[in-house]
């Protein structure tokens, strides 16, 4: 097996080289690149099978890498390194199939347990795909899906479809998770072989040029393909009802716009499918109109605090906000689902990691928002997010009391951070969604004097440190630890310390 590591910081590449446990894994390769460019030139040639990769470089970035590859169709495991400030970047990575990321500074165990996951499913998923491709009906989907990406179909589908011409292109996509949670029980592939097999069986009787298979790089997708049809509609209604009549249950479809261009076939496809409104299935946006989405990455800060406090009527809060913005906009879409899932997705595996939790997998899923006939129903919908939320909650929130990181504890912290600023206690109750005199009463009882007199404390604690500087001037210290008045700085110091600033740096500096 082969690895590449792309990051721009060389310590962080010799860190990488003499941190993994390259040989025990198979690991025979290491190859380095310095940006994303080099990165693609080294991928190409070598083709490894993990790739490192950084996500803030110069020229050529992390996110412009995984792009990348997920467009070229490759199939390495890609493990972001990623530091707490890049977190706006790993946004991006499981938008593009990344594998999982790291924090840096890098963690030895961390790294070599990822490591370790990455070659194991590599070569699990390989295999399977060996295994796959030796069945004729896989090896067509398989070459369908590749062409999704390309101007054309190439010649070995062309001649096993036994056709010749084939353009215009028209595309429909069957999205299946409906139909697998209603009539299939959640067995997804038994659904897909059925419905596939049903507009098969419908296409080939009825003489019409086209193909339905499954998209290999989407879960529970059905891609039917047609080529010089002029009712391309018409057919797809006749295709539902026997869909229907097979499973009893009507699923959605989408039909995007004709191209000679196969790989522009299918974005138009996707492009309909995102503006499809899961709650009117009929309701498709005009080609260019601007649908508003909601984002939770917009509300992570408030969704973390209410978590770490561990009260549910906050978070409950937080998220019929959140509900109710998507139902003011008067739609949900496919789009607006699959923003919603990966952001989740992201905010867990963060927040989980942050407290060390290994239970990523664990955590309870909730995709059962179709009705028992395969419809969306954003009831059920709020119900399973909030179910997420709750576990993601209790999950944390055991965490804290087990390592006694407590409420309190992490207020202190967030004045101690904030010291310089003007903190309110009514900002420090609403961050924390706690009331004013339950903060007042405990944070006294731990610490044995009031939030404003543990401020001070802090602020001259800085203060001593800063003036056994000589250089600087009283009225910089009092401003650097959030005094804007130096008169009364040294009205406050003399208080609490029995001697003035100036007082105390001439004993420092006799000492």
């Amino acid at each position: 097996m082969k690895a590449i590591i792309v990051d721009d910081e060389k310590h962080v590449r010799e860190g990488l080289l003499l941190l993994a446990d390259w040989d025990a894994l198979g690991i025979k390769t290491v190859l380095e690149a310095a940006d994303g460019d080099e990165a693609m030139n080294l991928i190409s040639e070598h083709q490894p099978e993990i790739i490192f990769t950084d996500m803030s470089m110069p020229r050529c970035d992390g996110i412009d890498l995984l792009r990348w590859i997920y467009e070229s169709n490759l199939s390495p495991k890609v493990i972001v390194v990623s530091g707490y400030d890049d977190f706006k970047y790993t946004k991006n990575a499981i938008m593009y199939g990344s594998f999982d990321y790291i924090l840096k500074p890098i963690n030895p165990t961390e790294l070599n347990e990822t490591l370790s996951r990455a070659v194991v499913e590599w070569r699990q998923q390989n295999s399977a795909r060996l295994s796959t491709l030796e069945n004729t009906r896989a090896v067509l989907d398989h070459l369908l899906t590749n062409s999704l990406t390309q101007s054309s179909l190439p010649d070995r589908v062309t001649s096993q479809l036994n056709v010749q011409a084939c353009k215009p292109y028209i595309i429909a996509l069957f999205p299946m998770a409906g139909i697998v949670q209603a009539a299939f029980e959640g067995n997804a592939e038994q659904a897909l072989e059925t419905v596939i097999e049903t507009c098969n069986d419908f296409l080939s009787k009825g003489n019409h040029q086209g193909v339905a298979f499954q998209n290999m790089n989407k879960d529970e997708e059905m891609v039917v393909l047609f080529w010089e049809s002029h009712d391309v509609r018409k057919v797809i209604d006749l295709v539902v009802q026997n869909v229907k009549d097979k499973t009893n249950r009507t699923c959605a479809v989408v039909v995007g716009r004709s191209s000679d261009q196969l790989k522009d076939a299918y974005e138009f496809a996707n492009n309909a499918l995102a503006t499809l409104d899961l709650r009117h299935l009929t309701v498709q946006a005009n080609e260019g109109d601007h649908l508003d989405l909601v984002y939770l990455f917009d509300y992570s800060e408030e969704v973390k605090w209410s978590i770490q406090s561990g009260s549910i009527e906050q978070l409950e809060r937080i998220l019929d906000d959140i509900f109710g913005r998507i139902e003011n906009i008067g739609h949900f879409t496919f789009g607006q689902l699959e923003i919603w899932e990966a952001q989740f997705a992201i905010l867990k595996d963060h927040w989980l990691k942050e407290y060390e939790i290994n239970l990523i997998d664990s955590v309870y899923r909730g995709n059962h928002y179709w009705d028992h006939n395969g419809q969306f129903s954003f009831s059920l919908f709020k119900e399973e997010k909030k179910k997420e939320f709750y576990e993601l909650m209790k999950l944390v929130y055991d965490c804290k009391f087990l390592t006694e990181k407590n409420t309190v504890q992490m207020i202190e912290e967030y004045v101690r951070q904030n010291y310089q600023k003007d903190i309110k206690l009514q900002e420090i109750a609403d961050r924390f969604f706690l009331s004013r005199e339950y903060i007042s009463r405990k944070f006294k009882q731990e610490y044995h004097e009031t939030i404003t007199d543990y401020v001070t404390k802090i602020r001259i604690e800085k203060a001593k440190e800063l003036l056994g500087n000589p250089f600087l001037k009283i009225y910089e210290i009092a401003e650097t630890v959030g005094y804007h008045n130096d008169k009364y700085f040294i009205k406050v110091f003399k208080k609490r310390e029995g001697q003035t600033p100036k007082e105390y740096r001439s004993s420092l500096q006799s000492h």
